[in-house]
C-alpha cells in the first residue's frame, strides 16, 4: 500500500505552487474568457508536467528503462527540432488576416515599425538586471505581442526561462483590453483620443493582394534571413486566402489547423514549466518585464504618431499608434471603444486595423532580427 502514497509525499511546494498556477490559467480562459484555447490547455498541462512521476514527461522506471511521456515528446518533437507547432500556427493567422486596410493606406506600416519600440527597450533593461543576452532578447520579444514568435525566439535562442516566456505572452495579450487604455491614457489628452480620422477606404485590386505576402517574404527575407520561417509562414497563409482557387484550404487553415496546433502548443508548452525552472525569483522579474514591453510599445506607437502629426498635412489620432503591436484584433477593438468612448461618432476601426495588420508584420520582421543577431 505505500506505493499510493509515495506519489502525495513526493509533492514539493514548488509543485503546490505550479498547481495554483494551472489553476489560475483554466480560470482566466473559463471565467474570463482570456485566451482560453491556449491558457487552458498550457494550465492543466502545467499540473500534469508537475505531478510526481507523471507520465507524461519521460521517466526512469526500475526493471523497464526510460519511458517516453507524450507532453515531452511532443515539447521535442514540435518546438525542440524543428520549431514547427508555432511555424503551423502562423499559416492559420496569415489566413485569417485582411491585409486590405493596410494596402489602401500604406502609412499604417510605420505604426507597425514604431510600436516595436518595446521589445528592444525590455532587453537593454533585461541585460541590466544581470539577465544573459539571449535570455534577454527571449524576454524582449514578449513585447512582439504575438505568442508563436515568443517561443519560436526563446526556443531557438535556448532559453531556459520559455515558460515564463510563454505565459508572459499570452496572458498579456489577454489583457491588452486592460494594459492598453491605461498606456494611452498615460500620454493622451482627451481632445487627442477624440481626434476623427474620416476613412475612404482605397481601391485595392487583387493582383496587389497576391503580390503582398510574396514581396513581403522576399523582402523581409533578403532584410531579415533568420525571418524568412516566421515571415514566410505568415504570408503562405495569408497567400492560400488572397488566391481565390484554395478556398477550402484557407477555411481549414483558419479553422481546424489554427485550432489544432494552438490546443496542442498549449499542452506543449506545459513542459517548459516545471516548478523548480518556473517557481523563482527570474519569473516575477519577466512577468514584470513583458508588461514593461507592452506598455512601452503603446507608448512608442502613440508618441510616433504624434511626432508624424508635427510633419503631417493629415492628422492622425495618436491612438491609432497605440495599435502597431501584433495584438490582432484586439488591439484595433481597444482603440476603436476608445475613439468612441471621448466621441460616439468617433469610428477609428478601420484605421486601427491597419495598423495592427502592420504590427503582425512588424513583430515577426522584428523576431527575425534578434534571431539574426544573436544566434
Amino acid at each position: 500500500m505505500e506505493f499510493l502514497w509515495e506519489g502525495i509525499l513526493a509533492v514539493t511546494w514548488k509543485q503546490l505552487v505550479m498547481y495554483c498556477v494551472g489553476g489560475a490559467l483554466i480560470w482566466l480562459a473559463i471565467k474570463k474568457n482570456y485566451e482560453p484555447a491556449l491558457l487552458l490547455p498550457m494550465g492543466f498541462g502545467a499540473i500534469l508536467v508537475n505531478l510526481p512521476m507523471s507520465g507524461v514527461i519521460d521517466q526512469i522506471a526500475q526493471g523497464v528503462g526510460t519511458t517516453h511521456g507524450i507532453i515531452q515528446w511532443l515539447f521535442e518533437t514540435g518546438i525542440g527540432v524543428s520549431e514547427a507547432f508555432p511555424l503551423l500556427l502562423f499559416i492559420g493567422i496569415g489566413a485569417m488576416i485582411d491585409f486590405g486596410p493596410l494596402l489602401s493606406n500604406p502609412k499604417m506600416f510605420l505604426f507597425g515599425a514604431a510600436a516595436q519600440f518595446g521589445i528592444f527597450l525590455t532587453i537593454i533593461v533585461a541585460t541590466l538586471l544581470g539577465f544573459d543576452i539571449r535570455d534577454a532578447a527571449s524576454i524582449g520579444i514578449i513585447g512582439a505581442a504575438d505568442g508563436p514568435t515568443s517561443i519560436l525566439v526563446s526556443q531557438v535562442l535556448r532559453s531556459g526561462y520559455m515558460g515564463a516566456i510563454a505565459v508572459a505572452a499570452y496572458s498579456y495579450m489577454a489583457l491588452v483590453p486592460i494594459i492598453q487604455p491605461m498606456a494611452i491614457r498615460l500620454v493622451t489628452t482627451k481632445k487627442e483620443r477624440a481626434m476623427r480620422m474620416p476613412y475612404t477606404p482605397g481601391n485595392v485590386s487583387k493582383r496587389m493582394r497576391i503580390l503582398f505576402p510574396i514581396l513581403v517574404s522576399v523582402i523581409a527575407g533578403l532584410v531579415a534571413p533568420a525571418s524568412v520561417s516566421l515571415v514566410g509562414f505568415l504570408m503562405f497563409g495569408n497567400l492560400i486566402r488572397e488566391c481565390g482557387v484554395l478556398n477550402r484550404l484557407a477555411a481549414t487553415a483558419q479553422n481546424e489547423l489554427a485550432n489544432l496546433v494552438t490546443l496542442l502548443l498549449g499542452l506543449t508548452i506545459s513542459f517548459s514549466m516545471h516548478a523548480e525552472q518556473f517557481v523563482t525569483w527570474q519569473t516575477l522579474m519577466i512577468l514584470c518585464l513583458g508588461l514593461l514591453a507592452f506598455v512601452f510599445d503603446t507608448i512608442g506607437g502613440v508618441l510616433f504618431a504624434k511626432l508624424l502629426n508635427l510633419f503631417c498635412k493629415n492628422k492622425v489620432n495618436p491612438m491609432i499608434g497605440a495599435a502597431g503591436i501584433s495584438a490582432f484584433p484586439m488591439s484595433a477593438r481597444v482603440v476603436e471603444k476608445m475613439g468612441i468612448q471621448e466621441d460616439n461618432q468617433n469610428h477609428l476601426l478601420m484605421h486601427a486595423v491597419g495598423a495592427n495588420v502592420s504590427g503582425q508584420i512588424a513583430s515577426v520582421v522584428a523576431g527575425g532580427v534578434i534571431l539574426g543577431f544573436f544566434l
